[in-house]
């Protein structure tokens, strides 16, 4: 099952970010973080076994730090 993450973050912080995300604990599901321009500052795919799974690295890893203002999780149909 693959997830995108469209993550806003306070301003000038999305690099620092992204560098956070890449190397958690859960970075073995994380498949791609970058930043990136437009109405999001940053992407992130996750490659995991089902919904349980991204709802819970989003938590541990996107959720609790204080840097991301707002996410947007977009799941894969097939």
């Amino acid at each position: 099952m693959r997830a995108y993450i469209l993550i806003n973050t306070k301003p000038g912080t999305s690099e620092e970010v992204v560098k956070e995300i890449r190397t958690s604990k859960e970075a073995g599901k994380i498949k791609m973080a970058d930043s990136v321009y437009g109405q999001y500052d940053a992407v992130v795919v996750l490659e995991v076994e089902d919904l349980k799974e991204i709802m819970e690295t989003v938590y541990k890893v996107i959720e609790k730090n204080p840097n991301i203002i707002k996410t947007e999780t977009l799941i894969s149909l097939f």
